[in-house]
C-alpha cells in the first residue's frame, strides 16, 4: 500500500487478484486508519474467493463492523477544513449524477445566444417525479482529467450564467419549479471571463433568481463557493447536504488575504463558518441533508434518494402559491438572514 501526499490518498493495491475485483478508491488524509483496514478487507475478500474458508469470512465481518464504527466517529467530530477536504472527494456524487438519477427524460439544453457553450453549468428539462422542471447545476466533471478539462472543474465563464438565466427565464415563461445543484469553487477568475463581463453576468444571474415567479429549490451538493454559486442558488429553500460547505471565499483564499500564509487554511475553515452546521444557526440555509455513514460517495444511491426525497417535500409547500407570493418569500427570506440569531 502506498499513500500519495495532498488533501486525498490513493490506495494502490497489490497482487493480480486484487487488480481485477477491487476498485481503486481514494482516502482523504484523515481516513488513513480506515484505508488500512479496508486493504486488509479485501486481501481476506481475495483469500475468500480462491479457498472458501468460513473462518475467514466470520473475520471480513468483524473488520466490516470496526471500519463502520471507525467512520461514525471519525464523521461525527470532522473540523470546518477535513468537511471542506469531503466536500471536495473526487469520487463525491457530482450534478449529473443527481440528474441522472432523479430526473426523467432530461433534455439538455446549451448555450447562452450570445457567445457559446459552457459546459461547467449544466441544465435542461425533465420530469422529476411526476412534475415537469428545469434543473440546473454546476458540472465538476467525472473522475478523469478530460472530463474535468471539459467541464472547467464546475467554474463557470459569463456565458454559463447567461445560459442559466436564458433556463431560468425560460422556467418562468412555462411555469416550470427551478431545480438547482450548486457545486462549484467559484466562478472561473480568468481574463478573458473578465472581459466578457464575468461580474455582470452573475449579478444578472442572481437578479433573475429573485425575480422569479416560479418556486426556485437550491441544494448545495458539494462545495457552494462566492458569487459563483450564489448566482444559482438565490433560492425560496436552500438544502444543504452535511458534509458540504458554502462560502464567499476559498479557506486557502481567505487564509491568503488574512495571514497572507495559504497553509493557514484550516484556521481559516474555522473561523469563516463555512459548515453546514453553522449556516443552519445563521439562517443561511433551510434545511441540512444528512449523508450515509463515511459521506455522499460512498453510497451514491442513498445520498441521491435523500436528496430528492427533500426536493419534493419542499416543492410540494409552494403548490397554488401565486408568483407575487413566491417572489416576495423569496426576498424576505434573504432579507431575514442574520437578523435573528436567538
Amino acid at each position: 500500500m502506498r499513500y500519495a501526499p495532498g488533501c486525498c490518498t490513493r490506495r494502490i493495491e497489490k497482487g493480480p487478484s486484487l487488480e481485477k475485483n477491487v476498485p481503486v478508491r481514494f482516502y482523504l488524509d484523515f481516513e488513513k486508519p480506515v484505508a488500512e483496514l479496508e486493504a486488509k478487507i479485501n486481501e481476506l475478500k481475495a483469500m475468500v474467493s480462491e479457498e472458501g474458508g468460513v473462518s475467514i469470512a466470520a473475520e471480513i465481518e468483524i473488520l466490516e463492523g470496526k471500519v463502520n464504527d471507525l467512520l461514525v466517529d471519525m464523521y461525527s467530530k470532522l473540523t470546518p477544513w477535513q468537511k471542506t477536504q469531503v466536500a471536495r472527494h473526487p469520487e463525491r456524487p457530482h450534478c449529473l449524477d443527481y440528474i441522472k438519477a432523479l430526473i426523467d427524460d432530461f433534455t439538455p439544453l446549451a448555450g447562452d445566444r450570445y457567445f457559446g457553450e459552457d459546459s461547467a453549468i449544466v441544465g435542461g428539462l425533465g420530469t422529476f417525479r411526476g412534475r415537469s422542471v428545469m434543473v440546473l447545476g454546476n458540472e465538476k466533471g467525472a473522475n478523469d482529467t478530460q472530463s474535468r478539462i471539459k467541464h472547467n472543474f464546475g467554474m463557470a465563464n459569463p456565458e454559463g450564467y447567461r445560459k442559466a438565466v436564458r433556463l431560468m427565464e425560460m422556467a418562468d415563461k412555462f411555469k416550470l419549479p427551478v431545480i438547482t445543484l450548486v457545486d462549484t469553487a467559484g466562478a472561473y477568475p480568468g481574463v478573458a471571463a473578465e472581459e466578457r463581463g464575468q461580474a455582470e453576468a452573475i449579478a444578472r444571474s442572481t437578479d433573475c433568481c429573485l425575480m422569479l415567479g416560479v418556486p426556485i429549490v437550491s441544494v448545495i451538493i458539494g462545495e457552494g463557493g462566492s458569487g459563483g454559486a450564489v448566482a444559482i442558488a438565490t433560492a425560496n429553500n436552500i438544502l444543504m447536504l452535511e458534509h458540504a460547505i458554502y462560502s464567499v471565499i476559498s479557506p486557502e483564499g481567505a487564509a491568503s488575504i488574512i495571514w497572507r500564509d495559504s497553509t493557514k487554511r484550516e484556521e481559516a475553515a474555522t473561523a469563516m463558518k463555512i459548515t453546514a452546521q453553522d449556516l443552519f444557526s445563521l439562517s443561511v440555509i433551510d434545511q441540512i441533508l444528512s449523508e450515509p455513514v463515511g459521506g455522499a460517495h460512498r453510497d451514491h444511491r442513498r445520498m441521491t434518494k435523500a436528496v430528492g426525497d427533500a426536493i419534493a417535500k419542499v416543492l410540494a409547500n409552494y403548490d397554488g402559491m401565486d408568483p407575487k407570493a413566491l417572489r416576495e418569500h423569496r426576498y424576505d427570506r434573504f432579507m431575514k438572514i442574520g437578523r435573528d440569531l436567538s
